[in-house]
């Protein structure tokens, strides 16, 4: 099975855990059995987690889960990117739902610029 880290871009990745609720032992087995295909790694009982996990990747997991779930099942995924941001994406109803979570303060507040090094002259005294 090393076949399947071969379409995995390990420069761009991102750590993404996902968790699921299936409706039923049988579609949990499914998802299971699916997220392990894509490289990730079993935590708990039905959370996973991976570090080298693209952009692009993720999306097409996303599709197959959809494509994997029925109108019982729940997912949700936490994805942090390098920009520093998290994601929450989650599925319900066989819907979709995005939340980004922003660190305000650090926009009301940016940092003080960086003052300009003084320059030290030598004076001779006569």
């Amino acid at each position: 099975m090393l076949y399947k880290f071969a379409f995995f871009s390990y420069s761009l990745g991102m750590f993404v855990s996902v968790a699921i609720d299936p409706g039923s032992e049988g579609r949990g087995k499914e998802l299971a059995d699916l997220l392990g295909q894509y490289g990730f790694k079993r935590v708990q009982r039905f959370l996973w987690e991976s570090t080298t996990v693209s952009a692009d990747t993720l999306n097409r997991l996303k599709r197959d889960m959809d494509k994997a779930t029925d109108g019982f099942d729940k997912l949700r995924f936490f994805q942090f990117p390098m920009e520093g941001t998290l994601v929450l994406s989650s599925l319900r109803d066989k819907k979709w739902r995005r939340m980004v979570a922003v660190d305000n303060e650090e926009k009301k507040n940016p940092p003080a610029p960086a003052k300009a090094p003084v320059k030290k002259i030598n004076i001779r005294r006569v």
